[in-house]
């Protein structure tokens, strides 16, 4: 009788071992499918031929104008779903990339990564697509980016919206010490879906949790869980060089389209900040603060403060956020 019942009694125990395994995919995001269909843009860039990732969903009733969404470090193309999903309901047609570096796009063996580089490559890919006016909406590292964009093709941006957008303040005068990108490359080796759910439920959604956020975990653990595991990592590390080395904060003033700026005050997102000395890490990332002062320092801009959120509003609370983004972009377009 025993050897009827042992083998379905061992699978049960193995089960959730095995549901637990981690997420193994390509070096490109091979394996882990976006909610929609996923465009590819060629073009050559230092002298190599590259390839940008993107998805370009039109709406079933469109109202004429486009929203560009450029997503931060940790996250890709397909983490906009929800986003995507809000945006096309109300009319726009939405265009995401992933950047040469990140997700389903190249990750070359050796790249000038600069914000202006990825500015030019989002702007070809514009062309290519045949948009000429857009709303640049930039989340995290997409923040800085979305500045350096406008700050490059102003005549070709209508809005500008930044979501918890970094490079609020500059870390390095303010006492961050640098990391080499040797030092940041071995420091992403170690990069674990254990480490992933941790770092992201104590600034993304403000030390709280839902099953559903496992699947963007997922995502970013199973690309340093694969076979291209050190080409992410050294692409990776060359990336936060250029996010801790160039920063935008002091040009806010120059932006010129009108800017909504949505802000979780409950974030905390620093780069370097494990690094700092430890009298100055409470100082850092204060978006209560940040958001504020960031809101002063862009001509005519409008400050939609989230109390209770975290770094990543679009994810935690997606009603709400996208309701606010909604009625902002209708107000900027007036």
């Amino acid at each position: 009788m025993l050897q009827h019942w042992l083998p379905a009694l061992l699978l049960a125990v193995a089960a959730p071992l095995l549901a637990a395994e981690p997420s193994t995919y390509g070096p490109e995001l091979e394996g882990f499918d976006y909610p929609y269909p996923v465009g590819r843009f060629d073009f050559e860039s230092q002298r190599e031929r590259r390839h940008m990732a993107y998805l370009d969903v039109q709406p079933q009733t469109p109202n004429g104008r486009t929203v560009v969404l450029l997503h931060g470090k940790n996250f890709c193309a397909g983490t906009w779903e929800a986003s995507i999903q809000a945006l096309g309901q109300a009319g726009y047609r939405v265009i995401a990339p992933d950047q040469i570096g990140f997700c389903k796009s190249s990750k070359p063996a050796h790249y000038q990564y600069s914000f202006q580089q990825l500015a030019s490559n989002t702007h070809a890919l514009l062309e290519h697509l045949g948009v000429d006016q857009a709303t640049i909406l930039g989340h995290s590292t997409g923040g800085m980016l979305a500045t350096r964009y406008t700050l490059l093709y102003p005549e070709q941006v209508e809005q500008l919206v930044l979501v918890n957008p970094i490079g609020l303040e500059d870390w390095k005068a303010i006492g961050v010490p640098y990391r080499t990108i040797d030092q940041w490359y071995e420091r992403e080796l170690k990069t674990s879906a254990q480490s992933i759910r941790k770092y992201e439920q104590g600034t993304y959604y403000a030390g709280e949790w839902q099953p559903a956020y496992d699947r963007w975990v997922n995502m970013l653990a199973g690309l340093f869980n694969g076979p291209g595991k050190e080409t992410v990592a050294w692409n990776s590390a060359l990336l936060y060089d250029m996010i801790f080395t160039q920063p935008v904060v002091y040009e806010f003033g120059q932006l010129k389209p009108p800017t909504l700026l949505l802000v979780g005050l409950k974030d905390n997102t620093a780069i370097g900040k494990d690094a700092a000395p430890e009298a100055l890490r409470p100082q850092l990332g204060n978006y209560a603060e940040l958001g504020k002062r960031t809101a002063k320092a862009i001509p005519g801009a409008t400050l939609v403060e989230f109390d209770d959120l975290g770094h990543a509003p679009q994810i935690q609370a997606p009603e709400r956020f996208h309701a606010a983004l909604l009625k902002g972009l209708a107000e900027l377009k007036q």
